[in-house]
């Protein structure tokens, strides 16, 4: 872990600078689980979707470790909510598209397809689509 912060003045003063930034996205993700849960509690169960186990993915458990400053602590335990909340809303995103739609992008160079697409129908298959529409119109 080379690139784990050293106690100097100047990397000190460049945290200080960036903790606003940092900070102030506690509140938004606040929100924005909030909408996530209400969308996924709500709507999932309706589509017949399984729903997405919270626990796989947020893990706060880091700042338990008794020789951890506080303020890693409290930086172990952000980092936790904020990566793990990512993870999770991006698997709820994930099964939604696969429920709506199932088809991949266009291939373009340099694109990063999700994992989740590796099952959908491929861009442009008009047939694939047809068969698509068929057996959900059939859930």
């Amino acid at each position: 872990m080379e690139y784990y912060r050293h106690a100097s003045f100047g990397r000190s003063l460049r945290h200080l600078i960036a903790s606003p930034f940092i900070y102030g996205l506690i509140l938004p993700m606040v929100i924005f689980d909030f909408g996530v849960e209400v969308y996924h509690r709500i709507c999932f169960p309706l589509y017949g979707i399984p729903l997405v186990k919270r626990g796989q993915y947020i893990r706060i458990d880091r700042y338990k470790m008794s020789y951890l400053p506080l303020f890693d602590k409290v930086n172990c335990a952000y980092c936790g909510y904020a990566n793990g909340l990512t993870r999770y809303s991006a698997e709820i995103a994930a099964q939604s598209e696969k429920y709506w739609c199932g088809i991949k992008n266009k291939p373009k160079e340099g694109f990063k397809e999700p994992w989740h697409h590796a099952s959908f129908i491929p861009y442009g298959d008009k047939q694939a689509f047809s068969n698509f529409i068929s057996k959900t119109d059939q859930k």
